[in-house]
């Protein structure tokens, strides 16, 4: 069942803005080096070096070159080392879009996605507890902060940000779900401004277990929409947005990036971690939102794709697009920016909000890279490299295990 509205909103509901933004990815750690890779089409996958991998068919991730010492961003050094690999990585994008937005912290709600959260905290827990090598004392403490709300408090504490802390958990949706949940938040007056995101950090435990899965591509290289993909890459990064109505932008003085349009949501039913084939719930999803914005999916200027470059997931969403889109879909430019970081996981719907906010600033299509040969299903117009192009209107697309899907669309403010 999808939903696009709020039986709570308002007769008038309040447009929706974002005013700041934050990404770390393999790409790099903030915006600028992100945007410089997407355009030029680059990869940024490596060698896992963050665990044992040598017992997997697999050694290559979007790894994130992270700093181990603090840095120089107002956080403590005590702070830094209590911090799990994630909450390091969010806390990073989060400090970006609070100074794009021109915020120092403040009275706002926290709405974060994750799927892995600490895990890393988890696994440490689990080799202590077969082992008698003294150092149980602290199990207690990895127990504490293995929780995403305790790692997400002890984030916002530094970040200086005070005001409710939501978590959202449903897998690969989580961080397009989390913004969506901001977007609904702000559009029916309930709040002014929302600190949103999501974020996952590579971890033994989850790399082990796509791997087992046989999910990964034996290469290391995702190519996703090609008519011979194998399997996708995993990733790490966080995306944080300040979703804020554009009349509290307004009275801030503050520069808006771009306007959120429409948030849509479904769930299929169908399989716990295969989606239909059909595409229904994404399809419910794309046609939820497009309903909200009052938009036909001509005016749809770029889709960024959840495309994971598994066989069954590339083939439910391009049959959705095709079944959204009808007879105009040759006309529908789409692409998946996995094919260069990896998948995210619980951060993957948020940093690809990010990726989507860069296509309409820079005025550039991304592009699905390592792609030989496209996929039957591909009717629509497949970015295969970086393309300058006029955006107006970004649809971007999150599915997850379970069939959780979310559909958000970004747009030029003033352009309905």
């Amino acid at each position: 069942m999808a939903y696009s509205s709020d039986s709570s909103l308002p007769r008038d509901p309040r447009s929706v803005v974002v005013t700041g933004a934050g990404i770390v990815s393999p790409m790099g750690r903030d915006w600028a080096e992100n945007a410089a890779g997407f355009r030029a089409g680059r990869t940024a996958f490596s060698p896992v070096t963050l665990f044992d991998i040598s017992r997997q068919r697999v050694g290559t991730a979007g790894q994130v070159d992270l700093p181990e010492t603090a840095p120089d961003h107002g956080v403590s050094k005590k702070a830094w080392s209590r911090m799990d690999r994630g909450t390091r990585l969010a806390l990073l994008a989060a400090r970006e879009a609070l100074a794009e937005a021109g915020l120092s912290g403040g009275d706002m709600p926290v709405i974060v996605g994750t799927s892995a959260a600490a895990m890393p905290n988890g696994e440490e827990y689990y080799k202590q507890a077969l082992t008698n090598s003294g150092q149980r004392h602290a199990q207690l403490k990895r127990v504490e902060t293995y929780q995403a709300q305790r790692q997400m408090t002890d984030m916002a504490r530094e970040l200086g940000v005070h005001g409710p802390l939501r978590i959202v958990s449903n897998a690969c949706a989580s961080g397009a779900n989390a913004i969506g949940q901001a977007f609904h938040l702000v559009r029916s007056g309930r709040a002014d401004c929302v600190l949103a995101g999501g974020y996952d950090a590579l971890c033994q435990l989850v790399f082990a277990g796509f791997d087992t899965l046989q999910a990964l591509s034996p290469s290391g290289i995702p190519r996703p929409f090609d008519a011979a993909r194998d399997g996708l890459a995993l990733g790490e990064g966080a995306g944080f947005v300040i979703v804020e109505s554009a009349a509290s932008a307004k009275v801030r003085g503050a520069r808006v990036i771009a306007e959120i349009l429409a948030y849509g949501a479904a769930t299929d039913v169908h399989h716990l971690t295969q989606p239909h084939p059909l595409g229904d719930a994404a399809l419910a999803t794309m046609q939820a939102a497009c309903s909200m914005a009052g938009l036909a999916p001509e005016q749809i200027d770029y889709i960024n794709s959840h495309g994971t470059g598994t066989p069954l997931n590339d083939i439910a969403e391009g049959n959705a697009i095709q079944r959204w889109a009808g007879a105009e879909v040759g006309k529908i430019k789409v692409s998946s920016t996995k094919s260069a970081i990896g998948h995210l996981l619980g951060g993957a719907g948020a940093v690809e909000s990010v990726i989507s906010l860069m296509a309409l600033r820079g005025q550039f299509l991304p592009a699905s890279l390592n792609i030989r040969e496209a996929d039957p299903v591909c009717t629509f117009d497949l970015v295969r490299e970086p393309r300058e192009a006029r955006v107006r209107r970004v649809l971007t697309n999150s599915f997850g295990f379970g069939g959780a899907n979310a559909t958000l669309i970004f747009g030029e403010e003033g352009i309905p």
